[in-house]
């Protein structure tokens, strides 16, 4: 079994489209919430999203190459690009084929869908574009990553819904961790921010009017987001082989299903995920350091989660440092895990834990430390990150400082 390290991050974010900015802003609690602009999605809502704003498809891609990328997989691309330059890997040989892609997204093509049911139904067109399916099919980001990093081990994507990220990773880990592949490029992507999916998601009535203030008093809701976050995973030997630059270790990963309701989260289901984790990572509770929670904003999500931790970590929940970075750049649904992976991975390095931002004050069913509203210094020997999904799928992945 090998040991598993973090040797690249990459970010396409509401708050900063490089790891460093999207970091930067976490810490400094720089909201991305804002009204949408993108295409119809503006008549669709009042309410604010997580938009990625000024990103530039011509800056990374040519003319030729936009007309076949949906959104949601150049997110992808760009933060795998960064993940995999700032890893130092070279994608050649025989170490391409020894590497995996393996991304998550709950949505897939979301703005081919939605831009062409309204070219049928709106418009009366009587045909669409040729590549209308390839863009818009769920495995397409995994394919795009694949491509345009030249990876030619396995390569697939995962949906499951606002987990898929969180189990691309944690697939990713035990894949190198057993020794199927030697590195994996993995994380999540989602750009769903159309007409359709803000009139769904108003539908259901759990969107925030004003914005999210996870775990708090008052809370009202979550806010819709966008975004990727991509991880280069590597087998410890690899890295050292080559002298790579070691960001953190991925030491666990658990996952459960709550079989009991689609929509409605349940603790024992969050805590089997999280106790798995710890058991997968040979980690004892108060050996965990900072959650990087999954923190919706909801008032059933909330409460659940913090029942979950409770049932997880026994007396040590109260020594925890819990946030919610949903809180700064909202809800980017398949992407989600990946993002707060990867701020979990720099609180490790860092020494720092993002804040929970717009915090009012306790809620009665909300007694944990959510690090309110000023990010922390303090050291994270360990960490945990929390994803749970609608359908009750719930996955946690675990890190820790290399070497502790």
């Amino acid at each position: 079994m090998n040991r598993v390290v973090i040797t690249g991050l990459g970010v396409v974010s509401s708050v900063g489209q490089s790891t460093l900015d999207y970091w930067d802003s976490l810490i400094a609690g720089r909201s991305g919430f804002a009204k949408p602009t993108l295409g119809t999605a503006a008549q669709a809502t009042s309410k604010l999203v997580g938009e990625v704003k000024g990103f530039d498809p011509a800056a990374h891609f040519e003319p030729s190459q936009i007309l076949l990328i949906d959104r949601v997989s150049q997110f992808a691309i760009v933060a795998a690009r960064q993940a995999v330059a700032q890893s130092g890997l070279t994608l050649q040989d025989e170490l391409a084929e020894r590497t995996a892609a393996i991304i998550g997204t709950g949505s897939g093509g979301h703005t081919t869908v939605d831009e062409n049911f309204h070219r049928l139904y709106a418009q009366g067109a009587a045909r669409l574009h040729p590549l209308t399916i390839p863009k818009a099919m769920i495995s397409a980001a995994a394919s795009q990553v694949s491509l345009y990093c030249g990876i030619k081990g396995p390569a697939f994507a995962i949906s499951s819904a606002c987990a898929s990220a969180t189990h691309a990773i944690g697939v990713a880990f035990h894949m190198v961790r057993s020794g199927s592949v030697t590195c994996a490029v993995t994380g999540g992507t989602e750009a769903s921010i159309t007409f359709g999916a803000m009139k769904g998601w108003e539908a259901m009535r759990i969107m925030s009017p004003d914005t999210c203030r996870p775990f708090s008093k008052d809370r009202k809701g979550m806010v819709i987001g966008e975004g990727a976050a991509v991880v280069v995973l590597e087998a410890l030997e690899h890295a050292r082989a080559r002298g790579a630059d070691i960001l953190a270790e991925i030491v666990g990963f658990g996952m459960s299903a709550d079989a009991k309701d689609l929509t409605a989260p349940d603790p024992n289901g969050m805590a089997r995920a999280i106790t798995g984790t710890l058991a997968d990572a040979a980690l004892a509770p108060e050996q965990i350091d900072y959650i990087n929670a999954h923190g919706t904003g909801t008032v059933a999500n909330d409460t659940a989660e913090t029942a979950a931790l409770h049932r997880s970590f026994g007396a040590n929940a109260r020594h925890l440092a819990v946030s919610s970075t949903k809180s700064v750049v909202g809800h980017a649904l398949g992407a989600a895990g990946a993002l707060e992976f990867v701020a979990t991975v720099m609180a490790i390095r860092d020494g720092v834990v993002p804040p929970t931002m717009n915090y009012l004050g306790p809620d009665p069913d909300c007694n944990l430390d959510y690090v309110p509203n000023e990010a922390r210094r303090m050291p994270v020997r360990a960490a945990l990150s929390n994803s749970f999904a609608f359908g009750g799928l719930n996955a946690v992945l675990g890190a820790r400082q290399f070497g502790a």
